[in-house]
């Protein structure tokens, strides 16, 4: 676009001067354009010729307290900067609301490619995707080995009582944007509650893991060059995160994820089980309710989802793919039915809830 012209939720010339004040060097004006694809945060390519940066900050509009937090994304890439967990390197954070309208951050430009469709994988050798397979429960193993105290985020969250805060969570998110009865919402979250298993251990969690949610290289698919979209991250139960990665892991023969729809439903990605033995091996556990977890993930992405579509119908959204979020809410409560219902663990009562 033309230099120093603005988009909407992005003054140029407010940012130029909030860096120049920041003693970030500016080669020349600043041009941006927002880069399609997320459903969230509003995330832009800004240059000024010569250097190229990410900018991430809020959507438009009300935003519900707690969510969209660019701070702890900005806060949880610098804590994981020096592990071996892959994060873009972080330039500015910006809390003064007085910039842009919201607080933002800049990150470096990640040279690698975000695997978003079914288009981008098939050309993709067999092996290579089996590659690819492993090395993303590798790094979602890295990051739950990561000493959290020793990279500075040991008050990101409080692991106790993880699992029954996050359900309280998303029921308190879901009335906050109540404006339509879904289905199976009160069934769900009864027996969330009701089979509620004591947590494994702690580790900072994602909260969001996925392939489109990281960046690969152009040279070698199989190597996972920056996880993205750490706005959930806090510190947690890590079965959670394996289980939100496992909703999205698609197979042939089962229902898509209406996220995904496929992307991993391709010859050569080990199967679900194999991803489960693989992370399980990485980390020396055994694993057990996983079947809460996956009602869970379905639940929770369900409001997520419901709540980006409520930003949609009030044309607060900016991007492509917003269209079918309602249906797909809808989807993800049906299946999480369906899971309750052939799970004798959440529906047998249980004797033991976290304190």
């Amino acid at each position: 676009m033309t230099p120093g012209a603005s988009l909407e939720g992005l003054d140029l010339t407010a940012l130029t001067t909030y860096l120049r004040a920041a003693s970030v060097p500016l080669e020349g004006p600043l041009t941006a354009r927002l880069i399609s694809g997320g459903r969230s945060n509003l995330t832009y390519a800004v240059t000024d010729g010569a250097s190229r940066w990410v900018l991430r900050r809020p959507p438009l509009g009300q935003v519900l307290k707690g969510a969209h937090d660019v701070a702890r994304e900005h806060r949880v890439m610098l804590g994981l900067a020096a592990t071996a967990v892959p994060v873009p390197a972080t330039v500015a954070l910006c809390r003064d609301e007085s910039v842009l309208g919201v607080e933002f951050y800049l990150m470096d430009e990640v040279g690698g490619q975000v695997l978003r469709t079914t288009g981008l994988v098939e050309p993709l050798a067999v092996s290579t995707r089996t590659a690819l397979g492993h090395a993303l429960v590798d790094t979602l193993a890295d990051l739950h080995d990561v000493d959290y105290t020793a990279a500075g985020l040991a008050d990101l969250g409080t692991p106790d009582g993880y699992l029954q805060r996050q359900v309280d969570r998303w029921v308190r998110q879901y009335g906050a944007i109540n404006v339509r009865e879904l289905p199976h919402v009160d069934e769900v979250v009864a027996a969330l509650r009701k089979g509620m298993p004591v947590a494994q251990g702690a580790s900072v969690v994602h909260g969001d893991y996925r392939l489109d949610n990281v960046m690969v290289g152009h040279d070698d698919p199989t190597r996972i060059v920056a996880v993205l979209d750490w706005e959930m991250a806090t510190l947690g139960d890590p079965l959670a995160d394996l289980a939100m990665l496992l909703m999205f892991w698609d197979e042939a023969g089962r229902p898509f994820n209406p996220i995904t729809a496929g992307l991993m439903a391709l010859d050569g990605f080990p199967s679900r089980d194999e991803a489960i033995e693989h992370y399980v091996t990485r980390r020396s556990l055994q694993v057990e309710n996983l079947d809460w977890y996956a009602v869970f993930s379905q639940f929770k992405l369900a409001i997520i989802l419901e709540q980006m579509h409520v930003r949609h119908l009030t044309g607060q959204t900016r991007g492509e793919g917003f269209e079918g979020l309602g249906e797909m809410v809808v989807d993800l409560l049906e299946a999480a039915r369906g899971d309750v219902e052939r799970s004798p663990r959440l529906r047998a009562p249980t004797s033991s809830t976290p304190g």
